[in-house]
């Protein structure tokens, strides 16, 4: 339940319209909390504010913050726009669901709504003096709430666009997904090492799978005394006639309805990054593949990028599985293998960048610092793809000297992994 709570929650975070609509409800409750205050309080000795000042308070905040609203809308599409074209398409989602712009723009929104709220209830002498006074009190927050929202929203739209802001995003959510799946790599089932005979179960639609709810399964095997067989895994794209999982009947002959597995496989038309480990590392392959084509020629974004990789695996290597009792244990789950992230995050590197010196060179030494780390499958991994660059690099290098430096920095480093295995 909670991984289904999370998974909504990040979904509504990359809507818009979320955090504004709630910061609308909570200015009309604020308008009319100051009316409350007047059948609680009517005669408090509070100061007694005039309508006249209020009602001009009130309008300057109400002429003021639309302008502000539709100028921020403006600021944060462009912002959206530069970095989907200067990185790529895919990192939109984690653009957009930037915490301090939705802050900002629901702030404008609400204010904008509480002005007009007050001030229609102000016009028809819907305060006491009580009420007047709390108005006021209400006013002068959101006034300065405004204030040091606008100005944390000036510090962020000015970066929010920038590719090194946009690395540095897909690289935290990248790295969250990779150590979640980390701390437990087969979503609360069991481990599946060989895919077991029975049914197989077909999606519901075509598209990627985003999510996959272990728990339901093991309702639904617990209810039929059955086991659940997961053929496919967060990110994988779902053809026609392939099926999402197999239902051992364990000589079992009963008509099943299998509507209830199948509903467990969430499928839509795009990856999503939580449950997706590997889609966090196309997205930065995606990034450097994009600064080393000819039209850009941004060797220093590809060596960013190889960096940020090698910190993602570092803290990978480092996170532990959590060993506990599973209580899912009719659902059967394959990992994720590490060959699989490495072809992702390294691949496209190693043949986009492979006729440019300085960063075959960073690549080799990331690898080799990755399979220093003590990882048999994740040394294994940075070997193979180390020989990789380096075949790419003898291929696209023109200089002899260059191939040269690659081939003593890839032999040297391969020398010292299996050293060290």
């Amino acid at each position: 339940m909670r991984d289904r709570i999370r998974f909504f929650l990040s979904r509504l975070g990359e809507r818009l319209w979320v955090k504004p609509l709630f910061s609308c409800v909570l200015s009309i409750a604020a308008a009319f909390l100051a009316r409350a205050a007047d059948d609680t309080f009517p005669q408090s000795g509070l100061p007694d504010i005039s309508a006249d000042s209020l009602e001009t308070l009130l309008s300057i905040i109400s002429a003021s913050m639309l302008v502000i609203a539709v100028f921020a809308v403006g600021s944060m599409l462009s912002a959206y726009a530069s970095a989907s074209g200067s990185a790529t398409p895919r990192a939109f989602p984690v653009v957009v669901a930037d915490d301090v712009s939705q802050y900002a723009l629901s702030i404008f929104v609400g204010a904008f709504i509480f002005s007009i709220v007050g001030l229609i209830a102000l016009m028809n002498g819907y305060y006491g003096s009580t009420g007047r006074f709390v108005l006021f009190v209400v006013t002068v927050t959101v006034f300065g709430i405004v204030i040091i929202g606008f100005v944390r929203w000036v510090d962020r739209i000015a970066r929010l666009g920038r590719l090194g802001t946009t690395i540095s995003k897909v690289e935290a959510v990248a790295c969250r997904s990779l150590l979640r799946n980390r701390r437990c790599p087969t979503l609360g089932g069991r481990k599946l090492v060989h895919l077991g005979d029975g049914d197989p179960v077909y999606g519901e639609s075509v598209g990627y799978l985003q999510r996959v709810d272990v728990e339901e399964l093991q309702v639904f095997a617990e209810k039929h005394d059955l086991q659940v067989y997961v053929a496919v895994l967060p990110g994988e794209f779902i053809m026609p006639g392939q099926p999402v999982a197999h239902v051992g009947r364990e000589g079992k002959s009963e008509e099943l309805d299998f509507g209830c597995v199948s509903q467990a496989f969430l499928i839509g038309k795009t990856r999503t990054f939580e449950e997706d480990p590997r889609f966090g590392l196309i997205v930065l392959s995606e990034i450097a593949s994009r600064a080393l084509s000819p039209g850009i020629n941004d060797p220093g974004t590809a060596v960013e990028i190889i960096d940020a990789f090698v910190r993602i695996f570092a803290q990978w290597s480092e996170t532990e599985e959590q060993d506990v009792a599973t209580e899912r244990d009719r659902v059967w789950v394959p990992e994720v293998s590490v060959g699989d992230m490495f072809d992702n995050a390294f691949s496209a590197i190693s043949r986009d960048g492979a006729g440019t010196i300085e960063v075959m060179l960073r690549l080799q030494s990331a690898l080799a610092s990755l399979s220093s780390l003590g990882d048999g499958e994740l040394r294994e991994a940075a070997s193979r793809h180390g020989q990789f660059a380096l075949k790419h690099a003898e291929l696209a290098l023109k200089l002899p000297e260059e191939v040269e430096r690659v081939r003593q920095l890839a032999q040297r480093e391969d020398s010292n992994t299996k050293h060290s295995s």
